[in-house]
């Protein structure tokens, strides 16, 4: 027992992880219940268009925050004990949170009706569009403070937030659901963000203060062109990204039937669940570390120390899943058996996904973004055009095999740009010699 907890004192990546894992194993807990809450109360259909409002809001944080997240991530961690250069960063991402909320919210607004028959067919939820359209700074700031928060590494403060929010929301979205059902349900996921917020001041707030001095900062953006790179990279993966789920679901939709949107959106909050054990490690732990790694040797050296760490307690628990697939199925979504073929494709490829994700953060730590838009635009490409083609010889399990290729493919082309980039730096110093 005094051993493991040495190892654990000693290796920051398993103390992130496992706090983590504890984390999001409460979180897990609680989602089970709600899935199958909201499966019996809303059926296939509810579930989709869940699953719709979801990917908007994705969009919408990307959009209100112009994709600052990860580049506060990275130059937080390297200036932190930098005073000006951080003062310099935080005006230019308030600025850049100021203008992309405002743009979202009139874009939203005005384009609510639109966007409302768009991904639901008819106007029945037009007020929660423009409830959202009210919410985009809120969404802009929660990014910028958990970019602080994980630019710092204070895993124990996030881990403190994720689940506090988590908890909070949930609580709304039953309480909204039982008075007003899918409507309700739908409201309730778009004004969560103002509870986060609200508790990262509670749990974060006096570190925010000390990092960020609201009288030093300027209407100036010395980091505007360092941004505008993060901004791109994070208009590319969030918003393109879920754009194409939005289409592939209303595709799954028009061409099938509506249930089996809801089958294949279930299967997308399953893997969410089990995937969300890496979201914190990436952002809290790998960009950081990446950001701080100038060779190919010590890079290579890094991903295997990962990959050691990670990837079985992830191919474990990813075989359990697989397992007692008809067990999740009949406790979380019961009447959902049109799910059952979709596990084995949307876990082989979560795996290839996640193994894929390690070392394509690269791309975020070193701001490598022409090799990141290049990879990310035929990741999509690939996914978004192998589901065309499959959903109509396989219905929606085409989608989860789309999925599973797509990610075979993308390993391949990420570890090649990141050999390239090492390999040219190689030769760069070589040179310059």
């Amino acid at each position: 027992m005094k051993r493991i907890k040495n190892i654990l004192n000693n290796n920051l990546l398993l103390k992130i992880t496992s706090l983590n894992a504890v984390v999001i194993t409460i979180k897990l807990m609680i989602s089970l219940v709600v899935q199958r809450v909201l499966a019996v109360t809303v059926g296939e259909a509810g579930i989709a268009r869940i699953g719709q409002i979801r990917n908007l809001i994705q969009i919408v944080t990307s959009t209100a925050s112009l994709g600052t997240f990860n580049g506060i991530v990275k130059y937080v961690s390297e200036y932190k004990e930098d005073n000006k250069s951080l003062q310099g960063l935080f005006s230019t991402t308030f600025i850049f949170v100021f203008v992309g909320s405002i743009i979202t919210s009139v874009v939203v607004f005005f384009s609510a009706s639109w966007i409302t028959k768009e991904l639901f067919g008819n106007l029945e939820f037009l007020n929660v569009i423009r409830l959202l359209a009210l919410v985009p700074f809120v969404i802009g700031l929660n990014r910028l403070f958990m970019g602080v928060i994980n630019g710092l590494s204070a895993y124990k403060k996030y881990a403190k937030i994720d689940l506090l929010g988590y908890v909070l929301s949930i609580v709304l979205l039953l309480v909204c659901l039982y008075y007003y059902d899918l409507k309700g349900c739908l409201f309730s996921i778009v004004i969560t963000p103002i509870i986060q917020l609200a508790i990262i001041f509670y749990i974060f707030g006096s570190i925010i203060k000390k990092h960020i001095k609201v009288k030093e900062l300027a209407l100036k953006v010395p980091f505007a062109k360092e941004i505008l790179a993060f901004t791109l990279m994070s208009f590319i993966s969030t918003g393109l990204l879920n754009y194409v789920e939005l289409d592939i679901r209303t595709m799954i939709t028009n061409k099938i039937n509506i249930n089996e949107a809801g089958y294949w959106t279930a299967m997308g909050f399953i893997s969410q669940n089990y995937m969300s054990f890496s979201s914190g490690l990436f952002t809290l732990y790998v960009v950081p570390k990446f950001a701080r790694i100038y060779s190919g040797h010590a890079f290579k050296k890094e991903v295997l120390n990962i990959y050691k760490t990670i990837l079985p307690l992830f191919g474990i628990g990813m075989l359990l899943v697989y397992i007692f697939r008809n067990w999740i199925i009949a406790i979380i979504y019961p009447n959902f058996t049109g799910m059952e073929p979709l596990f084995k494709w949307q876990l082989l490829g979560d795996f290839v996904r996640l193994a894929t994700l390690v070392i394509a953060h690269q791309f975020w730590a070193k701001k490598m973004v022409t090799s990141f838009i290049v990879t990310e635009l035929l990741s999509l490409a690939l996914f978004y055009f192998l589901s065309k083609y499959l959903v109509l010889q396989y219905g929606a399990e085409g989608v989860v095999m789309a999925h599973f290729y797509r990610y075979i493919i993308y390993f391949g082309i990420v570890a090649m740009a990141v050999w390239y980039y090492f390999s040219n730096k190689k030769n760069d110093e070589f040179k310059n010699e």
